[in-house]
């Protein structure tokens, strides 16, 4: 009979110890991708940007945590060629936008998450870029191995000055907007 009851309370522990156990899966930083887009008055650019590493962390099936570090010195456009490519590449890894021989990474990690169903959460995160800290809310969806979301991110938060409207006047068709967009789709 006692070995009954500790071959039970044996059992117990483990149920309790596996369901209550976090994962974390790392993200395959080759298959994953990051796509941006800046939009200016007189048109557009996109193009891409590497993670350096990345992970998430489920409790039994569901999303409770990630952290992300971009590799900023891996700017690339994509809708460009030649002269004007190499240009604005440089100009974007510049001080005068993105700084990335003083800030070379950049960083996001999850603080909250809210289920949405659907495989869907609500989450606020820390996005550190040029050393500056901001929240950022957005929603990701979980599919399987691959997860897949949107950042509309606001340059002006993160002192990122250059023909920002929010800084300077009478800029007219020189202006470029302050948002820019992420698409991200997650492998791990």
């Amino acid at each position: 009979m006692k070995n009954l009851k500790t071959i039970a309370l044996a059992l117990v522990t483990l149920v309790t110890v596996s369901v209550s156990a976090q994962t974390t899966k790392k993200v395959n930083v080759q298959k994953s991708k990051v796509e941006w887009l800046g939009k200016k008055v007189t048109g557009k650019h996109n193009g891409t940007i590497d993670l350096k590493e990345g992970a998430l962390v489920f409790k039994k099936k569901k999303l409770v945590g990630g952290t992300f570090v971009v590799d900023m010195t891996s700017i690339n456009t994509t809708d460009l060629t030649g002269d004007y490519k190499g240009k604005l590449d440089g100009h974007l890894k510049s001080d005068d936008f993105f700084g990335v021989e003083k800030f070379p990474t950049a960083t996001l990690v999850f603080k909250t998450l809210t289920d949405k169903g659907n495989n869907t959460s609500t989450v606020t995160a820390d996005l550190t870029i040029k050393g500056k800290t901001n929240p950022i809310t957005f929603d990701i969806t979980i599919n399987g191995n691959s997860a897949t979301t949107k950042l509309i991110v606001d340059r002006a938060k993160y002192d990122i000055k250059y023909g920002s409207g929010s800084f300077f006047d009478n800029l007219g068709d020189k202006t470029i907007y302050d948002e820019f967009e992420l698409d991200v789709t997650l492998n791990f």
